[in-house]
């Protein structure tokens, strides 16, 4: 029987665990000798190294690291921390063959014979220059968005954990909320709103809504530091881990304090427009109301005053005829009312003392308001005139002060104040310059916000049917608009109304000198006058022939300015009345042409509109309609009476 060699099992083992490093490429596997030199290599080392076998053996393993490594002995204290500790682990710039850095993983381990002493090392490394290259541009990336971040100053830009604490802060934040990052962070971000939004649970709220759906946006107060408010835009983000773990919520608010006090001023600006244009579209629609109403109260009021003359005492038709007059002057109170909301009433200006006038009329305020309310007046030691029509400030105060005892039907007190301010700049239709506040406070119900927004509209009134025309507040409102000023309602419900009326003062304005009353007697100026008389409404120009025939004139009547023309090129007469208003040619107009053709000739201008003339016609003598018989043979009288 032969003897069988069996192979030596250690030789066998040896041979593939050699096999086996050569094969890996991903890892650079070799031996170094006590002293650091190379002593095996592998293919993983060839790949990515650059040397091939021939070439490192023997060399020593330090050339693969840098200069500055080297020159720092960084080599010999890895060789040393692996031979001491019994492993070195590390990671850091490396050098290939061709000189190109990577950046590496490596492993050291001492290599131990049986006996004790060391043989060498097991070296590991692994290039990590991609994750390296990625993790660098992740960190620079983060470092630019953290410098980013920290740079905004017009946004507030902070986390929260996922209870609400806050977990960093920026200076957009310290800037807007005035809180440096030691005093908030870790605090909980509920500080930052209103008392009230803390007890409604708001805070939670919102991270609820964020986690819920995703994102949660809103707008409301918030507190800063010092306690003052703002309007902020909020938006919280939910930040979740790669595996969807809540990390807490990003948090990015910005104040609007300044966009959304300015958009609250447009809109105050365009309701104010739209108020000015509601309100003189209503005029226009007011004033050429009231000036056909005139013309028919005209007709009317010329008639009855003339059937009144000439009906005999008649105790069955007197009365009849007296009280179709007194509606009818009611009527007409009522057009003037409606003209003044429209500013076409006949102002008449003069240097009114606001103090004077105010204590002139304590008995009627008196008498109108009644025993249960009581009158306060509060005005300062002196205060300078404003320019103004006095009748009509009286008219005005005591309308108001007749609201303000509407307004009280248990009694109280109505305050009548006074006081000058100045405006540098323009506020609301009021022009800069400066100004009396004639200002009226009651103790009534007041008015909700709908009912002070068409307070002032024609017409408009919450007072029992046949307790009001609606036209009380709508003829001051006119009235300080025609006088330079405005009329300004202040009221809540339940807390009574302050009615202001902002009259210009008198700057550097002279009296206007009273006209002189004629005393002459009308009869003796009237008899004989021969009066053109001009009107292209037909009942006008009918009642107005009538009653200057009862005042003892000869009248021709024309129904418009060519017609007159026509009948003072044949003839000669001794006055014109001409209505202003009528087609082609107006009034002001036909009397600029008999100045011119006839200058000796007197022309008086009957209107119902307070028109602004220019040039020399503004000067012309004016009579109001509709106009009664005593107002007509004064005006005439007056006229013919001028040198």
């Amino acid at each position: 029987m032969q003897d069988v060699t069996l192979p030596d099992v250690s030789l066998i083992a040896q041979d593939r665990y050699r096999l086996l490093v050569d094969a890996v490429t991903d890892y650079a596997i070799y031996m170094l000798d006590p002293n650091g030199h190379i002593a095996s290599w592998n293919a993983g080392a060839r790949r990515f190294k650059g040397y091939e076998e021939a070439e490192i053996i023997g060399q020593h393993f330090s050339r693969f690291y840098t200069d500055d490594d080297r020159a720092a002995g960084l080599p010999q204290r890895a060789l040393a921390t692996a031979a001491s500790e019994g492993r070195f682990e590390g990671e850091g710039w490396r050098v290939r063959k061709d000189s190109e850095r990577f950046w590496c993983h490596v492993v050291i381990d001492p290599i131990w014979s049986t006996s004790g002493g060391l043989l060498g090392f097991a070296k590991i490394t692994r290039d990590l220059t991609e994750r390296k290259l990625a993790e660098d541009s992740l960190k620079q990336s983060e470092q630019q968005f953290r410098l980013l971040v920290q740079s905004v100053t017009d946004y507030a830009i902070y986390m929260l954990d996922p209870t609400g604490l806050v977990s960093n802060w920026n200076l957009g934040a310290e800037r807007i909320k005035g809180y440096r990052p030691d005093e908030i962070i870790g605090q909980h971000y509920g500080v930052f709103f209103t008392k009230e939004d803390r007890l409604n649970g708001v805070p939670q709220r919102g991270l609820e809504t964020a986690l819920r759906e995703g994102r949660f946006e809103s707008q409301g107060w918030r507190v800063r530091k010092d306690g003052s408010r703002f309007w902020a835009s909020v938006v919280v983000d939910p930040i979740r881990s790669d595996i969807g773990t809540l990390i807490g919520f990003a948090k990015v608010t910005r104040d609007i304090t300044e966009s959304v006090e300015a958009q609250r001023e447009l809109e105050k600006a365009r309701e104010a427009l739209f108020q000015s244009q509601k309100m003189e579209s209503l005029g226009r629609l007011t004033g050429g109301i009231a000036h056909d109403f005139n013309n028919l109260l005209m007709a009317v009021v010329g008639g009855l005053e003339i059937v009144r003359r000439r009906t005999p005492d008649d105790p069955r038709i007197v009365p009849l005829l007296d009280n179709a007059i007194q509606g009818a002057q009611r009527g007409i109170s009522l057009s003037q009312r409606m003209l003044a909301f429209a500013r076409r009433q006949e102002l008449h200006l003069a240097l009114v003392d606001v103090s004077a006038l105010v204590r002139g009329m304590a008995d009627l305020l008196r008498q109108s308001l009644g025993p249960r309310i009581g009158i306060e007046t509060r005005f300062p030691l002196s205060l300078k005139p404003v320019l103004a029509d006095a009748n009509q400030i009286e008219l005005a105060l005591l309308n108001l002060a007749v609201n303000a005892r509407d307004a009280m039907p248990d009694g109280g007190t109505v305050t009548i104040s006074a006081r000058e301010h100045r405006f540098d700049t323009r506020e609301g239709a009021l022009e800069p310059g400066d100004y009396v506040c004639l200002a009226l406070t009651d103790e009534g119900t007041g008015m909700d916000a709908a009912t002070l927004e068409r307070a002032m509209e024609p017409f408009y009134t919450t007072k029992g049917v046949g307790k009001g025309t609606g036209l009380g507040l709508s003829m001051v409102h006119g009235l300080a608009a025609q006088s330079g000023g405005r009329l300004l309602l202040k009221s809540e419900k339940g807390r009574g109304t302050t009615a202001e009326l902002w009259l210009p003062l008198a700057v550097n304005v002279s009296v206007p000198a009273e006209t002189e009353r004629v005393q002459q007697s009308a009869s003796q100026c009237l008899m004989a006058l021969k009066v053109l008389a001009v009107d292209d409404d037909p009942l006008v120009l009918m009642t107005t022939a009538a009653m200057l025939e009862e005042l003892g004139c000869e009248v021709i009547e024309v129904g418009s300015a060519e017609q007159a023309l026509d009948v003072l090129a044949q003839q000669r007469v001794d006055l014109v009345l001409t209505d202003q208003a009528m087609p082609h040619m107006t009034g002001a107009q036909l009397a600029d042409f008999i100045r011119h053709r006839y200058p000796q000739l007197p022309v008086v201008l009957a209107t119902g509109y307070a028109d602004k003339l220019g040039g020399r016609a503004g000067s012309l003598p004016r009579l109001g309609k509709p106009f009664d018989m005593d107002a007509l043979a004064e005006k005439i009288t007056a006229v013919m009476s001028q040198p």
